[in-house]
């Protein structure tokens, strides 16, 4: 979890498409501007649905093992060097 202190017309990139921005507020509450493609969906609420994304830190996912690694690497080579054969 990152947590920013922004002035007002300050604005947070989040990957390459999308925009995050500060654009002032009073009080307790504050408003936020969000430029994302269409397809990102964007839900406004108090309350998270999903229970596993309530945790307060962030959790980065486990790696995956060595042969699991390996294998994802021959199917990629498989597709780029054979195609797909199961049309």
């Amino acid at each position: 979890m990152l947590k920013l202190s922004l002035k007002q017309g300050q604005y947070v990139n989040i990957g390459d498409d999308i925009r995050v921005v500060y654009v002032g507020g009073s009080g307790g509450q504050g408003r936020l501007m969000i430029d994302a493609p269409k397809e990102v969906p964007i839900v406004r609420s108090s309350i998270e649905e999903n229970p596993e994304r309530r945790k307060d830190t962030y959790y980065p996912e486990k790696k995956i093992s060595a042969k699991a690694q390996k294998e994802i690497e021959r199917i990629l080579w498989n597709e780029r060097h054979h195609g797909d054969t199961a049309k």
